[in-house]
């Protein structure tokens, strides 16, 4: 199993995207205690080995204070899906959240345009989100967001290239606040990296799990 950290996805940001990182992880250490504990859960995470995960800028005006991590499913040099994830935290709560914390998700793979064209994908994809919540036993609320699919032809020029499809699922969710006011985010964070699995057309964790269905890979190489 591999760390909740890895290799940086894109090198265009260079030293002003780690100046940042490292900003972001000074603040997290100056925050109140509930979520440092919450972030340091997310550092020392264990995840699937196909799912490489690092620290990221995080967003600074939806919250007092924001982590973040950006995350690949890696298969050889394709990536196969990928995605952001946020932690919010306001420790005078929220009336939207109804909670003190709140995770924000980006998440994204290409698709065969069969299976873009099929009119259940929307609520397939967000089931897989919400099932795996559920499957690690957590317990959130006020669950919201969108699937979103898009699709790019290629003319003149680019004509050579082949369509491409593309699923894209955008959601929040409110975790239930254990002891000290902390929630469990390393297993939010795990089962998140279910998705992106479950998304980029990986098997599930646990062998011989048939009620959980993928969507086919992909194999054509991403950009990040």
């Amino acid at each position: 199993m591999a760390a909740a950290q890895g290799r940086l996805s894109d090198g265009a940001g260079g030293m002003d995207e780690a100046k940042d990182t490292e900003n972001d992880r000074r603040e997290a250490d100056s925050a109140p205690l509930p979520f440092r504990a919450a972030v340091d859960a997310l550092r020392t995470a264990r995840l699937r080995p196909q799912i490489e995960v690092e620290p990221t800028p995080a967003p600074k005006r939806l919250a007092p204070y924001s982590y973040a991590l950006e995350a690949a499913v890696v298969d050889g040099d394709q990536d196969l899906a990928d995605g952001r994830l946020v932690l919010l935290h306001d420790p005078a709560g929220h009336d939207a959240w109804r909670g003190t914390f709140r995770l924000v998700t980006l998440v994204r793979a290409e698709l065969e345009p069969e299976m873009a064209a099929d009119p259940l994908l929307p609520e397939v994809c967000w089931s897989w989100l919400t099932g795996a919540l559920q499957a690690r036993g957590l317990t959130y609320g006020e669950p919201s967001g969108t699937v979103t699919r898009a699709s790019s032809h290629y003319f003149g020029g680019l004509s050579a290239r082949p369509a491409a499809s593309q699923i894209e699922i955008r959601a929040s969710w409110t975790p239930r606040e254990g002891l000290g006011g902390v929630p469990d985010t390393a297993a939010h964070l795990a089962s998140w990296c279910d998705l992106l699995a479950q998304v980029a057309g990986l098997p599930p964790a646990v062998p011989g799990d048939a009620s959980v269905v993928t969507l086919p890979q992909r194999r054509g190489p991403r950009s990040r």
